[in-house]
């Protein structure tokens, strides 16, 4: 015989309504005939030898078992199992010695074990027999615990207590919005998360659901349905049921309990002092948290080396210096208890920049607790914190930026993304639709944007605008939200951003808008499914290391890994080193910077550019020129040298000079009068010029401003150099 399916199991008849006999006797206490019965009974039921019932048991335990046969005979029960049923409810009232109307619900979770397979060897009884000791014990006697029951099927059971027809009403409802979510409407994870939510609560409208009965199944349901019941907590809310979804992850701890906390070792009044700082300062979450961290850290510090002193209050500024000092020779573990972090760089000294971030952060700590007026002014905390120089001049603008050869293969990655690259990698690609990821994946790779304002990307970001400069074609632009420095605005992107972009608005399903913390509004954000935002590592975790393995190259470089961050500098440079780059101040803006000193720290200017800039400005050529030496090797060789006599002419192009010293000559741009001097057009000139023995050369010889502007044919420069020369000695001590 085949098993029936869920769809046609037994079930009341859809005009019945299930109502308790007003008649029954329901006192818990066990009278003394039943008491005696059940224990004449055992014998019966129990063991290989079982007997029926007589009629005279039937009639002393009547009050006991016409109740469970009307809720079986409601539910249509086959006899085998109303039996079976009826058997084993007999058999634990006289196991537990009480009334089945006064079992607690730790005795029913004992008396339905954890599972079919587990209840089937404890009682022999027949395959379903549990789901309908189960639905009695909701229907009769107010079991509600089903979150704690273990496995069992909850389409099932809810038609037997619910009747097939609300139960039906209540799934395709929810099977309505899931599908206009985009989420599968034959999940039956999320369907048996709502009926076990709609049986813990004992009701059968889901519109009238309560949070608490959700966070209820989250919290100690089976750990197969956290996840679905979390899901349902979204929908609920998209549908309007609730103000925001669950997240059943914030309920799970990363490490054991106990293990690790940040508040360990720190003086009481001093963490005093930092929850008092950290509820009243408003400040990014992330910022918070990294001061919060270093303050705590500073509290160690002054337990080990100040334990008489607890507060912020009692500080004077030769203890402020003191921490000074300690911070800029503090190395990675001090005064913490990183435990499993950083365990191959304990012992090693901080970077500068991480030191600069702890006395920033006790900095901000002591300002404000001044500020509000908390402790007494004794020092300024701004100056006596302050950064020392040699530590300062340490930190610079370094951008992370990816190699050219690495990036290029990561946009052709990114570019020739297929579905079933999707499918690889630590984390579930699959969960997000390709066009979704796609258009993520374009939007990093060519939107030079922070990863906060990917995620935070609404719908609608994209606008075309024809271009009247460039023949009418389209310019997309993208609308940026608000972030860390700067107000919303707008900046032109790729054509092809705006393309994937648009092709996954059209494949989007209608979403929940969410608050957006920052802006306090109610958006749409762009990149959302089923009823969530995309999750906040998914770039970093899953998006990359894809593109990684796509394009074959490793997820780490020089530089350390690459993040979604690192896309940022390496567009900025890419910009600024362009053939036709963009400018500080024009880069500024495209980044959504405040000021330039930030755009400074995402450029890096290539070896490259800056050597064809230099050459370019053309510094050496201005301020060198080459000039023609002529050698007379046999003055040399003959001894005239030695003598005195010229052995080295300076090529001037109109004569020649056989001043040794002709690079250092004030008169080298004046040459006529001077006795060192020999035109070209004399005899000798052309003498010296026409030996056969002469080595030519060439030297280059440094020239002033004045001589520069000479030599670029400026008259009045001319004019005025001889004026300067005027009173000026020439080589062989004449004055002009």
């Amino acid at each position: 015989m085949a098993m029936k399916t869920e769809y046609d199991a037994p079930a009341p008849f859809d005009y019945e309504v299930w109502q308790p006999d007003p008649d029954w006797d329901c006192s818990p206490e066990l009278q003394p005939i039943e008491r005696d019965t059940l224990i004449k009974l055992a014998q019966y039921v129990v063991g290989r030898h079982k007997q029926n019932w007589s009629n005279c048991v039937r009639q002393r335990l009547s009050r006991l078992i016409i109740p469970l046969r009307a809720a079986l005979k409601w539910m249509n029960a086959a006899s085998t199992t109303t039996n079976s049923a009826i058997h084993d409810i007999i058999l634990e009232m006289h196991r537990l010695e009480k009334n089945y109307w006064s079992w607690t619900q730790d005795d029913w979770l004992e008396v339905l074990c954890s599972s079919e397979e587990v209840f089937r060897k404890k009682y022999g009884s027949c395959g379903n027999c549990r789901q309908y000791v189960l639905a009695i014990a909701w229907l009769l006697c107010g079991f509600n615990r089903l979150e704690a029951a273990g496995c069992f099927y909850h389409y099932r059971l809810s038609v037997k207590v619910f009747g097939r027809p609300a139960t039906e009403a209540a799934v395709n409802k929810l099977q309505e919005n899931m599908q206009r979510l985009g989420f599968v409407a034959a999940d039956n994870n999320i369907r048996n998360a709502l009926l076990l939510s709609m049986l813990c609560q004992r009701q059968v409208d889901p519109e009238k659901l309560e949070l608490e009965t959700l966070k209820r199944v989250i919290t100690y349901g089976p750990v197969y349905m956290r996840r679905s019941a979390a899901t349902l907590s979204r929908i609920f809310a998209a549908m309007g049921l609730f103000p925001a979804g669950i997240d059943h992850r914030i309920l799970e701890r990363r490490r054991p309990h106990g293990e690790y906390r940040a508040t360990s070792n720190v003086p009481e009044e001093w963490l005093r002092w930092c929850e008092r700082w950290r509820k009243t300062a408003i400040k990014a979450p992330s910022s918070e948290l990294s001061t919060w961290y270093r303050i705590l850290q500073c509290g160690r510090w002054l337990k080990a080396t100040h334990p008489d002193i607890h507060s912020p209050a009692d500080w004077s500024r030769d203890i402020a210096l003191e921490y000074v000092a300690a911070v800029c020779q503090m190395k990675i573990g001090q005064w913490s208890e990183p435990r499993h972090m950083y365990q191959n760089r304990i012992g090693q000294l901080m970077t500068a920049s991480a030191r600069a971030g702890i006395l920033q952060a006790i900095r901000v700590f002591f300002r404000d607790l001044q500020e509000w007026g908390l402790i007494i002014v004794r020092f300024n905390p701004v100056r006596t914190f302050r950064l020392p120089r040699a530590i300062r001049a340490s930190i610079g603008p370094a951008p992370r930026v990816v190699a050219d050869d690495i990036w290029s293969k990561l946009v052709w990655a990114g570019l020739n993304l297929q579905e079933q690259d999707l499918h690889y990698g630590e984390q579930l690609y699959y969960r997000y639709p390709f066009s979704m990821v796609r258009a993520l994946c374009v939007l990093w790779l060519f939107g030079g944007l922070r990863r906060d304002e990917i995620l935070r990307m609404r719908t609608g970001c994209i606008r075309w605008q024809n271009d009247e400069h460039q023949g009418g074609s389209r310019i997309c632009l993208l609308d940026v939200p608000v972030n860390k420095t700067s107000t919303a605005f707008t900046k032109p992107v790729d054509p092809i951003v705006g393309e994937y972009i648009d092709c996954w608005e059209k494949e989007r399903n209608i979403q929940p808008d969410q608050l957006d913390l920052k802006t306090g509004e109610l958006v749409s954000y762009l990149f959302m499914h089923k009823a969530a935002r995309i999750s906040q590592s998914y770039i970093n975790k899953s998006l990359i290391p894809m593109l990684c393995r796509k394009a074959g190259v490793p997820n780490k470089d020089i530089r350390g890994t690459i993040t979604s961050h690192r896309a940022r500098a390496t567009i900025a440079s890419q910009l600024f080193n362009a053939r036709e780059p963009l400018g500080l101040f024009e880069l500024q803006r495209w980044l959504g910077h405040s000021s330039p000193s930030s755009t400074q720290h995402y450029i890096d200017i290539t070896p490259t550019k800056l050597a064809g800039s230099l050459s370019k400005a053309g510094y050496f050529e201005r301020n060198r020129r080459m000039v023609s030496v002529l050698i007379d090797q046999d003055a040399i060789s003959s001894g005239q040298m030695q003598k005195g006599e010229p052995w080295r002419y300076y090529d001037l192009g109109h004569g020649l000079c056989s001043y040794d010293f002709f690079e250092q000559c004030p008169h080298r741009m004046a040459c006529a009068k001077c006795s060192f001097y020999l035109p070209k057009s004399s005899s000798e000139a052309q003498y010296i010029e026409g030996r056969q023995n002469l080595l030519k050369m060439m030297q280059e010889i440094p020239l002033t401003d004045d001589e520069q502007a000479a030599v670029n044919n400026d008259i009045g420069a001319i004019d005025k150099l001889l004026e300067k020369l005027k009173n000026i000695e020439t080589p062989d001590k004449q004055r002009r």
